[in-house]
């Protein structure tokens, strides 16, 4: 009786004078570079040739678009990865002061065990024992005993157990503060890395507008962007499947009835442009309507996605069949949420605004083509005209 209780005490002491170790787990990164590398790389190369060779644009833009696209996604998975880091963090330094309470609970009891032990002596459980009255007695101190006994006991356990969960939750807290100030330091990088890309755009439009030879170059090259897209559509008409279950109307019957893709002002119409200047003559083959970056863009009508994917001098575009040999494009995406092959309805958010493939900020282009011949979209939509400005 007398050594388990030393061992008992000395427990205690032990327990009250303990330590906690120190763990530095090693965070993972969590997302492949691969890809920003690459488009980075590839957006400085094309930036490079075309400042040394005024030769282009389009292409060099896209690339710039590419990779600023890259960075955008890569920005906010690591936001989400240091939000939740941060989540992680907050809710584990509350369980871990909860875990000090209670193991600060369980100490002070420790302590109060091993004053009494020693107060009472070495001999003072036998003499516990020895004093009783009868058997009656001495069973009941004997019961008595064994219970302050498994109460010490009990105090061990619960200690230990308190440590390790203590332990646990502070290495936790340590992981999740790593993993937070990785990724806020990748989202610096990233964010340099983005504001350099907008940059080199910002620098490379300035000179266009400044330069009245880059100028007619670049309408040269969107002249031969149209007439791709042209044959895409073509190769879309002739490679036609099943028309989509969503098409309940001829689209012929919605002529002034569909609903503007975005809520903007028409700031570019339909039609022929005539240089002041130089007399040349180019043909706007849809509109751009004014709208600010991440506005939603919505399907004027029911039909099927034909193609959702970038477009050089277009940027992010979504094309859509709507039977009949009638096709809609909204082009200069930030972001597209349909895939090829969606059957969509009147409304359904096909992306968001941005400024992908335009050379002049973020702007919505809209067109509708009918048997590979264009259409002025005004005609089409409710009351464009009227609420239009040049």
């Amino acid at each position: 009786m007398t050594a388990y209780r030393h061992r008992v005490v000395m427990a205690l002491f032990a327990c009250l004078a303990v330590g906690f170790a120190r763990w530095a787990p090693a965070a993972q990164n969590g997302w492949d570079p691969d890809e920003l590398r690459s488009a980075i790389r590839d957006s400085r190369d094309r930036v490079a040739t075309y400042e040394r060779e005024q030769r282009g644009l389009l292409e060099t833009l896209q690339a710039l678009d590419r990779s600023t696209s890259a960075l955008r996604r890569n920005i906010v998975s690591v936001q989400r990865r240091a939000d939740e880091a941060s989540s992680t963090l907050s809710r584990v330094e509350s369980e871990t002061a909860s875990l000090e309470q209670k193991q600060s609970a369980t100490k002070r009891a420790m302590a109060a065990r091993a004053v009494a032990l020693y107060q009472a002596g070495e001999l003072g459980p036998v003499a516990l024992l020895f004093s009783a009255e009868g058997i009656g007695d001495l069973l009941s101190r004997m019961h008595t005993l064994r219970r302050f006994l498994d109460h010490d006991a009990d105090l061990l356990d619960r200690h230990r157990a308190e440590s390790k969960a203590l332990l646990d939750a502070e290495a936790r807290a340590r992981e999740a503060l790593e993993t937070r100030d990785e990724a806020l330091a990748d989202l610096r990088d990233r964010s340099s890395e983005l504001e350099g890309e907008r940059r080199a755009k910002r620098r490379l439009l300035a000179r266009l507008q400044g330069d009245r030879t880059s100028e007619r170059s670049a309408l040269v090259e969107l002249e031969i962007a149209a007439k791709a897209l042209e044959e895409t559509l073509s190769s879309l008409e002739a490679t036609r499947g099943a028309a989509a279950t969503t098409i309940d109307m001829p689209f012929e019957a919605l002529r002034t009835l569909l609903p503007p893709p975005v809520v903007a002002p028409i700031s570019k119409r339909f039609g022929r442009v005539v240089d002041a200047e130089f007399h040349t003559k180019t043909f706007h083959k849809g509109v751009e309507f004014a709208a600010e970056m991440g506005t939603p863009v919505r399907a004027v009508a029911p039909g099927q996605v034909r193609l959702a994917d970038w477009f050089r001098g277009y940027g992010k575009i979504v094309i859509i069949d709507h039977g009949d040999e009638y096709f809609t494009i909204v082009g200069h995406l930030d972001e597209i949420r349909v895939g090829v092959g969606d059957n969509i309805k009147s409304g359904r958010v096909l992306g968001t605004v941005g400024d992908t493939g335009s050379l002049r900020g973020a702007s919505l282009y809209f067109e509708i083509r009918h048997g590979g011949e264009p259409r002025d979209p005004e005609d089409w939509l409710v009351s464009s005209r009227s609420s239009a400005s040049s």
